[in-house]
């Protein structure tokens, strides 16, 4: 699993898709605190548990480190920044239904710009699966010998 880099000064809006998808009925917004058994649950039936252990940390900070879409009430999608590692974006996820829709961009600039907002110049998206989706999506670029990086010696799950 190897690490990316985003560029965060040349980060595109998020504004425009956001409002765009809130057009389709679909809302990317922060997960609120009393929502975290919710979206524990959630990732946990579509994702994996050592997401559904980031999220909980995630929601553990203040600001919340976790960005979820809605649509209709029900999650569709999730991000997660700062946890891992300061800096990191990750876990996150999309329900199949929702991809290819704009939803994960969505989420990415929120976890990215909140990033941003931190004072942070550079991203690291930790452990990318689709990594074509994030080089089109924001610019991101391979961090040469990133894996497994801080991933190593990871515990395997009970069975």
């Amino acid at each position: 699993m190897i690490d990316m880099l985003v560029r965060l000064y040349q980060l595109p809006s998020s504004e425009p898709l956001v409002a765009q998808l809130r057009e389709q009925g679909i809302i990317l917004r922060y997960t609120r605190p009393y929502e975290r058994h919710i979206l524990a649950d959630w990732v946990g039936k579509h994702f994996s548990p050592k997401w559904v252990s980031e999220c909980k940390i995630a929601m553990s900070r203040q600001p919340v480190g976790c960005f979820i879409a809605t649509k209709d009430k029900q999650i569709i999608g999730f991000a997660c920044c700062d946890v891992t590692a300061r800096g990191f974006v990750g876990p996150m996820g999309v329900e199949e239904q929702a991809r290819g829709t704009g939803v994960g961009k969505g989420l990415l600039l929120l976890a990215l710009e909140s990033l941003k907002a931190q004072g942070h110049a550079y991203g690291i998206i930790g452990g990318v699966g689709p990594i074509d989706f994030y080089a089109r999506s924001v610019g991101a670029t391979i961090i040469e010998n990133s894996s497994p990086g801080i991933y190593e010696d990871i515990l395997p799950d009970p069975k």
